[in-house]
């Protein structure tokens, strides 16, 4: 699904790249794409696709329990390959594809796309400017006994607090989401580590402990505790409306607030130099005459458009419509700068997808045995 939303389409879209091959264990899927793609060479044996000699980068977008074979294959064939997330099933697995990448040393970048965001990109950077060099504001007047709370918040206040809510609706969800481990701890391997990566650069910290409170499987409420003093929560809800926005990021530090709210509107208040408001484009607007304010107010109006369109035509697939700019495109258009040695940074490092595995797999131990769990306790088990 996510192959045919976004990476087909973003790679036929980019003008450095060009779709020379797909593969599925599913033929009428690539029937289906033939049709659609001329000249397109399909095969259900992924080892041949990886061996042919004009695939230069390949595009990993099977579940997360079939990926090691992929990698391996990619990694001796000496060919980059970009990834979905979560990079591995298991703490175990994903830390040995990073040994493996390390010594293919082969450009290989995992989808936490959210760092390609052009919203999220911006708002971490006014954030981490504010944290790096605040300006004085006048909202900090300082009431009478001041010095006495100075020296209780002492260095607390150079640490940042960030909130992640996630609205989602489980009736959108296919059986396959639930499935196995799934259905014990829900998505808080395969979707959450989308957010702990998130936290984790936004925040430019290294996670320490992480705890989990929970209503059944559906709904979790994460806590992170960074080293020097830095938290954050990550809030994820199944029992919402995609009538409403999916993702929330407030970040808070050195009197200073940046809101990212679902990555069409950032705002900013207490820090100087920052616009108050900005808003961000929408992809897929389908009803370009209608909200076209923008933003959020915007996207609501779209939103009950597309409610609307889904009910004349009966195809629930035009709810999809005006989304935000999560950063799919141009994390590929990023991967291919750095495959093309034009990019000295890796867009998303393994090291940091492990990391985001190390987190979620605490939260796991943490919604099993209730308790929060040092992120040591796993670093120390090789």
């Amino acid at each position: 699904m996510l192959a045919q939303a976004q990476h087909i389409p973003n790679v036929l879209g980019c003008s450095e790249t060009r779709l020379h091959a797909c593969c599925d264990v599913d033929a009428s899927v690539l029937q289906e794409l033939s049709a659609r793609i001329p000249g397109l060479k399909t095969t259900t044996d992924f080892r041949s696709a990886v061996a042919d000699p004009e695939v230069d980068l390949l595009i990993v977008a099977t579940t997360e329990h079939f990926r090691l074979p992929v990698f391996e294959a990619a990694m001796a064939a000496r060919k980059p390959v970009l990834t979905e997330k979560p990079v591995a099933a298991t703490l175990a697995e994903a830390r040995h594809v990073a040994r493996l990448v390390a010594g293919s040393r082969v450009p290989f970048c995992v989808g936490h796309n959210r760092r390609c965001s052009p919203a999220m990109a911006e708002a971490r950077a006014v954030f981490r400017r504010h944290m790096s060099d605040p300006q004085p504001c006048p909202w900090r007047f300082r009431r009478p006994g001041w010095e006495q709370v100075r020296d209780l918040v002492g260095a607390e206040d150079g640490e940042p607090a960030l909130c992640i809510r996630i609205n989602d609706d489980w009736m959108s969800w296919k059986s396959v989401h639930l499935q196995g481990a799934n259905a014990e701890y829900g998505l808080l391997l395969s979707e959450m580590t989308h957010f702990a990566d998130l936290a984790c650069w936004f925040l430019d910290a290294e996670p320490r402990r992480v705890g989990v409170a929970s209503s059944g499987v559906l709904n979790h409420a994460t806590v992170l505790e960074f080293a020097g003093g830095a938290i954050a929560s990550i809030f994820m809800t199944a029992n919402g409306t995609f009538a409403y926005p999916k993702e929330l990021l407030e970040a808070f530090g050195r009197g200073g607030a940046v809101v990212v709210d679902h990555m069409l509107e950032v705002r900013t208040a207490g820090i100087a130099g920052a616009p108050a408001s900005k808003l961000y484009p929408f992809l897929n607007d389908y009803h370009p005459e209608v909200g076209a304010q923008g933003g959020l107010a915007g996207w609501r109006e779209k939103r009950d458009a597309a409610r609307e369109e889904s009910r004349r035509r009966g195809d629930s697939k035009w709810i999809l419509c005006a989304e935000p700019d999560k950063g799919h495109a141009r994390m590929l258009a990023a991967f291919v700068e750095e495959v093309r040695g034009r990019r000295p940074e890796p867009v998303s490092p393994v090291s940091a997808a492990v990391r985001a595995v190390e987190i979620c797999t605490a939260a796991i131990r943490s919604f099993r045995e209730k308790r929060f769990v040092d992120l040591a306790e796993l670093r120390a088990v090789t």
